[in-house]
């Protein structure tokens, strides 16, 4: 069974544009309107022509172009007003989208491609808003112009006419079954293309990797198959319409030449005068656009359903966090943090955290260590809610975090992550991320405690340099001084510092080190650390293994101890 189209969907978005659509289709009623009438002066000023009534001719001429003139203006109202309609739907689809995508947990984006994800929003929701523009501005006008054609050349001959409906309902099977395989070589061609656009987001993203590995070829090879594999799937589409057009205009052929020689009979019988024949002949020359418009919009509506189907399949997909229907936003909080009990899972046969409890006291200072695997991450994660716990409580000042709005409890959480993504903008705007209007003397001052604002005053223009995609201008140590100059101008209550100088030369991380020092502060601060230089001075490091705490002290309690964290610490400084 062929899966249901979710063409439905679209309703609420083109309701939204009633007002607009309703005058579009009060032109298109003006529009279609003057097709018998221009098909009967056709006829008129052709029998005129025959009988050599050159003034009757010019005053019929007359009447033809204010006719044909008001019949155009009605077309122009019915595009333009469509055009609208179409475009302001289509801009609130993907604003739509695009708001969905941003309730979805980080689960969903580390599973999805990024360049299928780009396809969706831009690609597929233009193909939309293209079916919605052709709906009302082509379609509907082509149906509403053979019905009206045809009930006109009923009205000449019913004979020639009950000839065209016999004939017609066999084009119009042989329309949908073209359409049907359009569909089925339409879903396979667009996520074949979504595939090559992810494609080239992984390798443009790590070009530095191909080159690295002088893996040119090796990519140029995968990209070539990927592309060869599109090529295909769109050559069978193209094939296929390249089939129909000559099939479908041959049939048609047939139907006009049949009605030519009904016509001749009926002139012969005497039931048809030659120029009732004219009006009857520029009436059916008038049916030639309608039906072939009639084609190419079924096709159209047929690829399209493939990118209808995977737009709205990304509202099939339920946010895994999500807010309580009667969440109330976190107040100022002390930062006081508490695990009870918590256990995780990303998938169940391999459990992260295991029966996770600690308390963390306001303006304490935690460190986490262990090896890779061991949690840390994942543990930290869990307090802005990038993921839920499958059991046990966490609590900040004794509030449970499910309970508040997601944006009042992340906006008391500064991240300093080990890697810092930036964004295409000027450093100013980066490190005020998240606010439209911020205050540049608030941006300054938190740069320098964060140690950047002797690099940002390098640049010729400061705070207002654009920063390129991704920040590839800058160095390691700069980027990650910007991150925390984010975090300072946060000003949160809690911190969580994933690796953030693991990366750095000795230099920069003495840099960023001091500004760390200056951002804990009076905070309460959690530290992933590989490094355990870094950690010495936390007043508590709680080592992970396997999703257990498997120790906790001091950095001198765990030395004495002489257990894991001696035997980590060993690893590090006696090589």
């Amino acid at each position: 069974m062929a899966p249901r189209s979710n063409y439905h969907n679209l309703l609420p978005y083109v309701q939204q544009q009633w007002r607009t659509i309703a005058y579009a289709l009060l032109c298109t009623l003006v529009f279609t309107a003057f097709w018998p009438l221009l098909a009967w002066l056709a006829g008129r000023m052709l029998s005129l022509l025959v009988q050599g009534q050159v003034v009757a001719l010019a005053q019929t001429a007359g009447i033809t172009m204010v006719g044909f003139t008001i019949h155009k203006l009605g077309q122009y109202g019915q595009d333009s007003l469509m055009s609208k309609a179409a475009l302001t739907a289509t801009f609130n689809l993907r604003v739509q989208v695009y708001r969905h995508l941003q309730s979805l947990s980080l689960a969903y984006f580390e599973r999805s491609q990024t360049g299928d994800l780009a396809y969706r929003l831009t690609e597929d929701v233009d193909r939309i808003g293209e079916v919605i523009k052709r709906l009302f501005q082509d379609f509907v006008p082509s149906l509403l112009q053979l019905i009206v054609v045809l009930a006109y050349m009923l009205w000449l001959n019913w004979q020639l006419t009950m000839t065209t409906f016999i004939l017609v309902p066999a084009l119009a099977l042989l329309v949908g079954w073209f359409g049907e395989r359009m569909l089925s070589y339409s879903r396979r061609s667009q996520n074949l293309v979504s595939d090559l656009s992810s494609q080239l987001t992984e390798v443009f993203s790590g070009i530095r990797l191909v080159r690295a590995f002088a893996a040119e070829d090796y990519a140029i090879q995968r990209f070539t198959e990927e592309a060869e594999r599109n090529r295909k799937a769109r050559y069978r589409a193209a094939w296929l319409l390249a089939v129909q057009y000559p099939v479908v205009g041959l049939l048609y052929a047939l139907i006009v030449l049949i009605l030519f020689l009904v016509g001749s009979w009926q002139i012969a019988s005497g039931n048809l005068t030659g120029e009732a024949f004219g009006s009857y002949v520029a009436a059916a020359l008038l049916l030639i656009d309608p039906v072939t418009h009639t084609t190419e919009n079924y096709n159209l509506f047929k690829e399209a359903e493939a990118s209808v189907d995977r737009v709205f399949e990304l509202f099939a997909i339920e946010p895994a966090v999500g807010e309580a229907v009667d969440a109330q936003p976190l107040p100022a909080v002390t930062g006081k943090v508490e695990y009870r009990h918590v256990t995780f899972h990303y998938t169940p046969e391999e459990p992260v955290l295991q029966g996770i409890s600690l308390q963390a006291m306001p303006g304490e200072k935690i460190a986490l260590v262990g090896s890779s695997g061991a949690g840390k991450t994942t543990l930290v994660n869990l307090l802005p809610r990038f993921y839920d716990p499958q059991g046990g409580q966490i609590f900040i000042d004794g509030i449970d975090i499910r309970t508040v709005t997601l944006k009042s409890l992340r906006r008391q959480i500064g991240i300093v992550p080990q890697e810092t993504t930036l964004f295409s903008g000027t450093i100013a705007e980066n490190i005020a991320f998240g606010q439209k209007d911020f205050d540049l003397a608030a941006v300054q001052a938190a740069a320098q405690a964060a140690n950047a604002h002797e690099f940002i005053m390098q640049f010729s223009q400061g705070y207002h340099a654009w920063v390129g995609e991704r920040g590839v201008n800058l160095s390691g140590g700069q980027r990650q001084r910007l991150a925390i100059a984010r975090a300072v101008l946060l000003n949160p209550r809690i911190l969580i510092l994933d690796e953030a100088t693991s990366a750095l030369d000795s230099e920069s991380e003495n840099l960023v080190q001091e500004a760390l020092e200056r951002l804990m502060g009076d905070r309460t601060a959690f530290i992933i650390a590989h490094r355990l230089a870094t950690v010495r001075g936390a007043d508590r490091i709680l080592v992970m293994d396997q999703g257990f705490i498997v120790e906790a002290g001091t950095h001198e309690e765990l030395l004495a101890k002489g257990d894991r964290y001696a035997y980590f610490y060993d690893q590090q400084f006696q090589k």
